[in-house]
């Protein structure tokens, strides 16, 4: 499951450049389209794996084992789907000049904290106080 794209260089900005700049923006596109890419061909690797897979086997035990290893990949897919939605929404950010800006605060996210986590729309304190809220609500 490719869940997590690494295979990118991390950006070093020059001295004095403004945060989210056109060259800022590139870098953070091109690491999401590449790992939207990946999430597509694992999804499509699935489909045509599991047509080809489609194995009646007259053992019972088999065929549990089967159904059950499909509905596995079937959910791992289907997380992998709606990471693609969240990234196509992170794109339309970059292209509305939203990105990189939290919003619960406005504050920058900040340029590792994006490379961590691309599609990340907070920043680390209001994630840090949305965590603990979370945790509250749940006891």
């Amino acid at each position: 499951m490719a869940t997590e794209f690494k295979k990118f260089t991390p950006y070093v900005p020059k001295k004095g450049e403004e945060y989210m700049s056109a060259a800022q923006l590139a870098h953070f596109r091109k690491i999401l389209e590449g790992w939207k890419g990946e999430l597509s061909q694992d999804i499509d690797g699935t489909i045509h794996a599991m047509q080809e897979d489609a194995t009646l086997f007259a053992d019972p035990n088999d065929r549990a084992s089967q159904e059950s290893d499909m509905a596995l990949e079937l959910r791992n897919r289907d997380r992998e789907r709606k990471l693609i939605k969240k990234i196509d929404e992170t794109i339309a950010k970059i292209d509305a000049g939203d990105y990189g800006y939290c919003e619960g605060c406005g504050v920058e996210i900040g340029l590792k904290r994006l490379e961590a986590r691309p599609t990340a729309t907070l920043c680390i304190d209001c994630k840090t106080l949305d965590e603990f809220r979370e945790r509250q609500v749940a006891r």
